[in-house]
């Protein structure tokens, strides 16, 4: 997802069509844009929040486990493979491949709620961590990456995009 400009016209119209719904669900572009902003913002990474809670004036984003730090510290240095090879798991004979599985293994389960302040905004949205594709190959979400880890930028392009 973070690398928006190198997806299919079908991938962007794709990802460009979820994202607009959340969005939509959320209160609008630019509500969806200060919550993202607001996540940016904060240290440490509010997924390692306690509560397992992020909230703005605007909304929350609300998850149903404790996310610990190593496990995110773990997830961003697969996120980085995944975008040079299309999967989140390492091979099986690289040395992080367990702990890699692991952090899908604890981060698959959980479900996260994004909910505006005012509900005459929207329902609100949910998501999950990972696309499980097989035993072999599992993707991060688009959401979830766009949510907690793409630039403001790239979403922005996502949000705008006008398919051909």
């Amino acid at each position: 997802m973070c690398n928006f400009n190198e997806l299919s016209d079908e991938e962007k119209k794709i990802h460009h069509e979820k994202l607009l719904q959340c969005a939509n669900n959320f209160g609008g572009k630019n509500f969806f844009l200060q919550l993202l902003e607001a996540i940016r913002e904060t240290k440490p990474h509010p997924l390692i929040a306690s509560n397992s809670e992020f909230s703005i004036e605007l909304g929350t984003i609300s998850w149903n486990k404790v996310i610990f730090n190593d496990k995110l510290q773990l997830l961003l240095k697969a996120r980085v493979n995944e975008s040079k090879q299309d999967n989140l798991l390492p091979d099986k004979e690289v040395k992080q491949y367990k702990k890699i599985l692991n952090v899908v293994r604890t981060l698959k389960p959980i479900i996260f709620n994004v909910k505006p302040a005012n509900t005459e905004d929207g329902p609100g949205f949910y998501f999950q961590a990972f696309d499980v594709v097989d035993n072999e190959k599992t993707k991060l979400d688009p959401l979830f990456d766009a949510v907690f880890f793409c630039s403001i930028d790239t979403v922005k392009k996502a949000l705008n995009y006008e398919p051909k």
